[in-house]
């Protein structure tokens, strides 16, 4: 097990965004987030990154699993347009928990760097600054920088978002691909396809509702079957 909930309720102190959610990732998983806007979904990544702490319920991790060693590939930002820094620079800065000063890299960590680059693809890129890569090469060196942190748990905040069918499509074979060598992905998406075809289970939150199910099984539910008919998809198949 890498991260359990049992009863959380996550939210402000002006309020509830989400009641009662019981959820556990373990080992390998692979985790579509999918729900409405403004359902929830920002809060729960939240609350896994630590950012915020739950109202209540229990959150648990493994025992051997760092909290603060969770990947993450947040939200497409306009930001990286202007990126003055070099790939290797941003990858390296994902080097996190780390005792030195964030100037100072080691060795071992500029090797790791380069061997994210280059699993990912892009290790020919490592010179170019991220503001002249295109969307899709942008989204890999950013999940280059998740995996200096973690090679168990992977946490992406839409990762297709601004990306075209075939950037995205190329990113979705590079996650199944992570998944397949053992590192654990969760992943909020609005995109059904990789919910349908890679996805283990689903969290389906949403205003005043939330579950944690076996994509099989959420997909024969009725929100599952309504979300299906709402995609233009007759099955999961």
């Amino acid at each position: 097990m890498l991260i359990k909930g049992s009863s959380l309720v996550l939210g402000y102190e002006d309020g509830v965004v989400v009641d009662n959610l019981s959820f556990e990732i373990d080992e390998g998983d692979y985790v579509a987030i999918i729900g409405d806007n403004g359902s929830g979904k920002s809060t729960f990544v939240k609350t896994i990154l630590s950012l915020i702490d739950p109202l209540s319920g229990k959150l648990e991790y493994g025992k051997d699993f760092d909290r603060r060693s969770v990947g993450y590939l947040p939200q497409k930002s306009a930001i990286q347009k202007d990126f003055p820094s070099s790939v290797m620079e941003v990858v390296l800065s994902g080097a996190l928990n780390r005792p030195l000063s964030p100037f100072f890299y080691r060795e071992e960590e500029r090797k790791k760097a380069i061997m994210c680059l280059e699993r990912m693809g892009v290790g020919n890129l490592r010179s170019s600054r991220l503001c002249n890569l295109s969307g899709g090469q942008q989204q890999r060196v950013l999940l280059s920088r998740a995996l200096m942190a973690t090679e168990r748990l992977l946490l992406l905040d839409e990762p297709s978002s601004g990306l075209d069918y075939k950037a995205s499509s190329e990113l979705y074979r590079t996650l199944r691909s992570l998944n397949e060598s053992g590192i654990a992905i969760v992943m909020v998406t609005h995109d059904i396809h990789p919910v349908i075809h890679d996805a283990d289970y689903v969290l389906h939150i949403t205003h005043g509702y939330s579950c944690f199910m076996k994509k099989d099984e959420f997909f024969s539910s009725d929100r599952g079957r309504r979300l299906l008919g709402e995609a233009g998809h007759g099955s999961a198949e």
